[in-house]
């Protein structure tokens, strides 16, 4: 009995080993290849001071969709990125929106984003539109989408900022 749980330890240490360094977990790093060149569903939810927002307002704009949560720490991990990368790509076409899944209602999700810095859109989510892109079972997910409304690239887990930064710069030159 011995034996076989130290042989799972080395096994399980190997894999951490595997993995660790990586920009994206390797498990995680498969997720991306299904959704290129899928048209994104276009929806209109509300934002944190109750306006409508809707996708396809943000014509010939490079989108970066993320679904998260305030209890997320990988998702909390995520937004200091977006907010540079917002703050470098806007004035060349780069919308960034915070599809927020809390449950615990608008008002502690408006208070996070103040307290954090939160320079892009954010809105609420519904079933509706967590059901047009694919069902989302983790948080964070975040899509890019292209100028012409395509998704090219789908991101399950915490990713880091240079991973997207390479791949938003691609689109949008």
């Amino acid at each position: 009995m011995r034996g076989k749980i130290t042989s799972i330890l080395v096994l399980l240490g190997l894999f951490v080993f595997l993995i660790a360094g990586r920009e994206k977990p390797l498990f995680l790093q498969f997720a991306e290849a299904g959704e290129k060149n899928k048209p994104a569903a276009d929806f209109v939810l509300a934002d944190l001071d109750g306006k409508s927002l809707k996708l396809f307002d943000f014509e010939g704009k490079v989108i970066i969709l993320d679904f998260w949560a305030t209890h997320c720490p990988p998702c909390r991990k995520e937004i200091p990125d977006f907010i540079k990368l917002y703050d470098k790509y806007r004035d060349k076409g780069l919308v960034i929106i915070g599809i927020s899944l809390d449950r615990c209602g608008v008002e502690k999700v408006k208070s996070f984003c103040r307290e954090n810095g939160v320079n892009y859109p954010v809105v609420t989510g519904d079933r509706e539109v967590i059901a047009s892109y694919g069902g989302i079972r983790y948080i964070p997910t975040t899509f890019i989408i292209d100028k012409n409304k395509n998704i090219v690239k789908k991101f399950i887990g915490y990713t880091s900022i240079n991973v997207f930064e390479r791949e938003i710069k691609a689109l949008l030159e």
